[in-house]
């Protein structure tokens, strides 16, 4: 029987048929357990499925058992339905990405009076994030058809009780909340006149989900679009009256695990751990046919033929994908020069060769293509998709590469855009400028790789380069894009400390913060802002790095020295006796653990905490001049009150 798409999740493999068994022996992995609890995750999993999953992970928990490498993640829920199958649904989709939960809602329809206690459990948890699930039963949208200024009441009251609700939260001291706009019902009173008559409930619903995007524009505060999903399915679907009335379930239950994975989608973005880069196959995969068989005449690509267009449509969405930032890659079995044919001959392509990061065509299996893209790009391979009609070559890279996310794809191309979008893999919940330009970013570290791979003395290549690294302190321009940094770097990241937007612009007005943004371009290109730091003057004398982050695209060509001696001036000009660098080890920072050994810093003999404390005396210390033209600007006399 065909899956659909949305209520059985078919973008994932299939759960296996002794799914039950494999929980109760999962608790018996030792130290493999979060992986093996990952593991199981990572299948199409019912609502039933999922609830059992997560008592696995709840018995984990109550005998003390690490979940390493998941992240632990905090969560309160605030809805007026029953909440705890929807928690225990989050909490098993939640491990597919990375992340283990634990959780704690808000009494039965008491979302308002439990926000507003610290006493609550919801805030007792102190989560690093609350859901604020509310539906249309619970506001205060009475209709007054033809009534406009009543809707107008209505509409405002209820996007106040939605501000009353997050901003309690938010100083109970919760950092985020994701705000859930509002499903719409589909009986109607109007018929088509509903969505215009000024007081029906459609009228009223769509009023203060267009509301809720303006209030929470600009603040750290996130949508999470369950109207959208609700009309994706088919309202009908998504609303069960029978169910509501028997156990008030907001939705029908068999939509829980989409539900869970849109939530938890949301979740890993704004911790940074959503998807980066698309890796593609070609030969019936972005057109029908097999190239070295078929030759450029014989593939189907393009209009007239409904093969050639489902082809055609799955390249424009992919090409769409790349305008927004992911970076694109092929790999595949072919002979290099033949695989380039279509994209540099066939009138009818639209992706071309330079839409690609990397490209990887020849015999070797795809599983060693895929490990030399990551580390060409630089990118851990949890942040690429692989996408491949073959159904065995998807199998190999989920056995050899399970932390590459690899979709099942339908038998109809016509369905691959929507198959993939429906993945939610490259879900965002920010984007910049920088976000756009991040695929010609991921290009010129390519060619960069290429040119070191010919040149025979590093140091001569990094001086080609002819790299210039600007340093400016936290602005109101930069933002965005440095709150994004801080919460989606992993890999170098000495304290992966996360910060809001709102924590930000209080380090640029702090007087006692040192702030740090910097951005690298070269002759190849500009590779946008590439490194944060923050320092706090917690003690007379002594500067200490809170934050020090870099993406990886720039590993191997000396910013971290250029970085340190920005410091270092910066502190001698200030008076600053002594740097104090941490490290707070995670299952994904190994990459700096030598970090400040490297540089020069000497380490402390007491830990705090479970960090390494390191300390580098600014009078002594010496960098070696770097391969690159340094530009400082935009400080002033605010930065000289650090030190106390």
């Amino acid at each position: 029987m065909k899956r659909d798409l949305y209520r059985d999740l078919a973008w994932l493999p299939p759960c296996p048929a002794d799914f039950n068994r494999q929980c109760r022996t999962a608790l018996d992995s030792g130290d493999q357990l979060g992986h093996e609890i990952q593991r199981l995750a990572r299948y199409a999993l019912t609502d039933n499925e999922l609830i059992r999953l997560s008592k696995t992970i709840a018995s984990a928990s109550s005998k003390g058992l690490p979940l390493t490498p998941l992240r632990p993640f905090k969560l309160g829920l605030a809805g007026n339905g029953t909440s705890e199958f929807i928690t225990a649904a989050i909490t098993a989709t939640a491990v597919r990405f990375g992340l283990a939960l634990t959780s704690a809602t808000a009494g039965y329809d008491q979302a308002l009076q439990d926000s507003l206690s610290a006493d609550s459990a919801l805030n007792r948890l102190q989560p690093d994030a609350a859901l604020i699930a509310l539906d249309w039963r619970a506001l205060p949208l009475h209709p007054t058809p033809g009534d406009a200024s009543g809707a107008k009441l209505a509409i405002d009251s209820t996007l106040d009780f939605f501000d009353t609700v997050r901003h309690a939260i938010r100083q109970n001291g919760a950092p985020l909340c994701i705000v859930q706009n509002l499903a719409p019902p589909p009986e109607g009173t109007f018929g088509s006149l509903d969505r215009s008559l000024e007081g029906t409930l459609r009228f009223l619903i769509d009023g203060v989900n267009a509301g809720l995007v303006e209030r929470l524009r600009g603040s750290d505060d996130l949508l999470l679009d369950v109207a959208a999903l609700a009309e994706t399915v088919g309202l009908a679907n998504w609303h069960s009256p029978s169910e509501w009335n028997l156990a008030k379930l907001p939705f029908s239950q068999a939509f829980l695990p989409l539900y869970a994975d849109h939530v938890c989608r949301v979740l890993a973005a704004q911790r940074g751990l959503s998807r980066r880069c698309l890796v593609l196959d070609l030969d019936n995969t972005l057109w029908g046919g097999v190239i070295g068989d078929d030759g450029l005449k014989g593939i189907r690509i393009g209009q007239g033929d409904p093969s050639g267009e489902a082809y055609l449509s799955f390249q424009r969405y992919v090409l769409s994908l790349r305008e927004r930032g992911i970076v694109l890659a092929v790999s595949s079995k072919n002979e290099d020069e033949t695989a380039r044919l279509p994209f540099r001959d066939h009138p009818d392509m639209l992706l071309h060769q330079e839409d690609f990061a990397l490209f990887q065509a020849n015999w070797n299996d795809k599983a060693s293509n895929i490990q030399a893209i990551a580390e060409t790009l630089s990118l851990g391979l949890e942040s690429l998709v692989f996408v491949d009609d073959n159904p065995f070559e998807r199998e190999m890279i989920r056995k050899i590469l399970p932390a590459v996310a690899v979709p099942e794809m339908p038998q109809d191309p016509a369905d691959y855009a929507r198959t993939l979008s429906a993945s939610g893999y490259f879900e965002a919940v920010t984007f910049s400028e920088e976000d756009r330009k991040r695929a010609s970013y991921y290009a010129g570290n390519a060619q960069r790789a290429a040119l070191l791979g010919q040149a025979g003395d590093v140091e001569g290549y990094l001086a080609s380069l002819a790299m210039e690294i600007d340093f400016q302190p936290f602005n109101e321009t930069g933002r965005v894009r440095i709150t994004q940094l801080i919460n989606k770097s992993n890999q170098f990241n000495l304290t992966t400390r996360r910060y809001t937007e709102a924590e930000v612009a209080q380090f640029e007005a702090d007087p006692r913060a040192l702030t740090l943004q910097v951005r690298l371009r070269d002759k190849l290109g500009d590779n946008g802002m590439i490194s944060v730091v923050i320092c706090r003057s917690n003690e007379p004398d002594v500067w200490e790095i809170d934050t020090w982050l870099m993406s990886c695209r720039v590993l191997g060509r000396r910013v971290e020295e250029a970085v340190l001696q920005q410091l270092l001036d910066h502190a001698r000009r200030r008076g600053v006796r002594k740097l104090r660098g941490v490290f707070r080890p995670t299952d994904r920072n190994k990459l700096v653990e030598k970090h400040y050994a490297k540089l020069g810093f000497s380490q402390q003999p007491v830990p705090q905490d479970g960090c390494q404390i390191w300390e580098l005396e600014v009078g002594s210390a010496v960098v070696k001049p770097v391969p690159m033209a340094i530009r400082s600007f935009g400080f002033n006399s605010v930065s000289s009150e650090m030190v106390r």
